[in-house]
């Protein structure tokens, strides 16, 4: 395992040296090399270092040229325009980099000597209650942010906060105690503990809340009954708590088939719900209040902030702990963190949230600094989400009116998919045109999600999203399945790296950008930001496309030719599969 540095960093270290050679008093000066299509690199830094020591840039920019030293890695530099530098670099540079990376697992991308432990909240369901459109976006999202930031070397732990607790639990358990058999599974017209699936689960669930919701509204007894259960559940009597167990346990059940059909591993182990953070509660309220942090108003216990004012222009308080005694949200959420920090010892915390919950966590994260929960050497940052719009829009809607069931959105891209797989199938069987399906489907809407920064809204277009052509997965899939075709057709000709061949232009394009992959991968972790991954893939197979079509592989005039060609398609298809893996994409070998 050996980290490759790129060539971006190997001529930026050239152009500073030159830099600190020429004017000595700007120390280790940054050249501001970026990207241009004017040649491969320009150095823009000059401009402001000669503005500094009062020099012209142009002449700055010659002095820095001629002290420059190029080595193999710089074929041409000028000067152009007031004091920029633009810099090409050799085709043997390019190509010797590339060989470094294909012979590493890692594809030369460092891991982070400076990593520490991030405690990443996502994919948050409710315990008996369906997961509709709104849950797509933490889970997709939340589970490549951790496969990103593990790649990089950072220790990750993974926290499914699911809502398992509160006052509708009351309803719940009273009516379950009153109908003995509802959550019971039939197996054959049969009853009994038959092996459930996650629908047989969620259609027991339902039913269950829409008759206990219905009891709970039209008959004042029942409803007296399930409020006196909610108080059982919180002083834990062991009846009731059995009894709640079994809403959770049925509840994972379908929650694990929802996951397994989005191709995610969700461990129980790392399912700690707001339930977990209940023995906690009094301690942390306690230490609010002793500590001066949070007051009593009105009888709740408050939080207070000048910065965030209601409609009436009065602040806007927390509320850790109502007036009956309850405990909201914040109570968890604060516990959670006060765990997080103190046993778990995250040196991050990365909540992938709903932007709709932001002035919430604002408050959190204040307080639990004000508590000293949260110092310095702590971050929480809250990854908000935008809202999944339909076609026209407005938030993604039946055609009644209901919230979008997440399994039939899941179905429906899987059935898209298939349309597509058969139609450019050649030698599939059905079982695996079927697979292919499920991998090209559950892939198109973890990209459509993660191809938008995640702060934005984005409209569910599930023609779109398995279309061939345009910025989709699929499209990504067809140019990685198409490079293994090619290697297949190779035969006894191997992917080989030839320094000493003079490049095309779509080779230099797509070699260059094969080099920033980890540089790419390190931007994308440390700004929580895997939609940059996903433009950066497909940049590259789009790269890929004019290089397919300008350089031909197999027919290449020369021996040396078509291995080097080769050696680019395999690296290509190595950089587009790792990528695509962290984005939890499949990448088929065949479609």
């Amino acid at each position: 395992m050996a980290s490759v540095p790129s060539l971006a960093s190997a001529v930026e270290q050239r152009v500073s040296a030159a830099l600190s050679s020429a004017l000595p008093e700007a120390g280790a000066a940054d050249p501001l090399l970026r990207r241009s299509d004017r040649a491969d690199f320009q150095a823009n830094g000059i401009l402001a270092l000669a503005k500094k020591a009062k020099a012209n840039p142009r002449e700055l920019a010659g002095t820095v040229l001629d002290g420059l030293d190029k080595g193999d890695v710089i074929a041409e530099i000028e000067v152009s325009g007031p004091g920029f530098l633009n810099i090409t670099v050799s085709d043997k540079a390019i190509i010797e980099t590339l060989a470094a990376r294909a012979a590493d697992d890692r594809l030369g991308v460092p891991v982070n000597a400076s990593a520490g432990t991030t405690v990443i909240d996502y994919a948050q369901p409710n315990v008996a209650k369906e997961m509709h459109v709104g849950h797509l976006r933490s889970a997709v999202i939340g589970a490549a942010m951790v496969e990103i930031l593990e790649f990089t070397g950072e220790k990750v732990v993974r926290r499914h906060h699911i809502g398992d607790w509160g006052t509708q639990f009351g309803m719940l358990i009273q009516y379950l105690i009153e109908h003995p058999h509802e959550l019971d599974h039939k197996a054959d017209g049969t009853e009994g503990d038959a092996e459930v699936s996650g629908e047989e689960a969620m259609s027991n669930l339902n039913r269950l809340y829409k008759a206990s919701r219905a009891l709970f509204d039209s008959d004042e007894e029942f409803k007296t009954r399930a409020r006196a259960r909610v108080v059982d559940l919180q002083a834990g009597d062991p009846e009731t708590l059995a009894l709640w167990q079994r809403f959770v346990d049925e509840s994972k059940i379908y929650f694990y088939s929802v996951f397994n059909k989005l191709d995610m591993d969700i461990q129980d182990p790392d399912v700690v719900g707001e339930s977990g953070y209940n023995d906690m509660l009094v301690e942390t309220c306690k230490l609010l209040e002793e500590s001066g942090v949070a007051v009593r108003s009105n009888g709740a216990l408050c939080v207070f902030f000048d910065e965030y004012k209601g409609p009436d222009g009065n602040p806007t308080p927390l509320i850790v702990q109502k007036s009956d005694g309850g405990f909201g949200y914040a109570a968890t959420d604060l516990s959670a963190i006060r765990d997080r920090v103190g046993n778990l010892k995250a040196t991050d915390l990365v909540y992938v949230v709903d932007a709709r919950q932001s002035l919430h966590f604002k408050m959190v994260f204040e307080t639990a600094r004000r508590a000293g929960w949260l110092t310095g050497d702590t971050k929480a940052v809250q990854l908000a989400f935008g809202t999944v719009l339909g076609k026209d829009g407005k938030p993604f809607k039946t055609r009644e009116g209901e919230t979008v069931r997440l399994v039939d959105l899941l179905d429906e891209a899987v059935e898209r998919a298939a349309s597509v797989v058969r139609e450019k199938a050649q030698d599939l069987t059905e079982d695996e045109i079927a697979e292919r399906a499920a991998q090209v489907g559950i892939g198109a809407v973890k990209y459509a999600d993660l191809s938008t920064s995640a702060a934005r809204d984005y409209k569910f277009d599930l023609d779109q999203m398995v279309s061939l052509t345009g910025d989709t997965s699929v499209y990504l899939q067809y140019a990685y399945a198409r490079i293994q075709s090619i290697l297949r057709k190779a035969g006894d000709r191997s992917p080989t790296a030839h320094p000493e061949l003079e490049l095309a232009p779509s080779e230099r394009a797509l070699g260059l950008h094969l080099d920033a992959f980890g540089e790419l991968i390190a931007e994308a972790a440390a700004e929580y930001a895997p939609h940059k991954l996903a433009a950066y893939l497909y940049q590259l197979a789009s790269l890929y496309t004019t290089f397919y079509a300008e350089c031909p592989v197999l027919k290449a005039d020369t021996a040396e030719q078509v291995e080097n060609r080769l050696f680019l398609c395999d690296l290509t298809a190595r950089t587009l599969s790792k990528g695509m893996s962290l984005l939890g994409i499949r990448t088929p070998e065949r479609l």
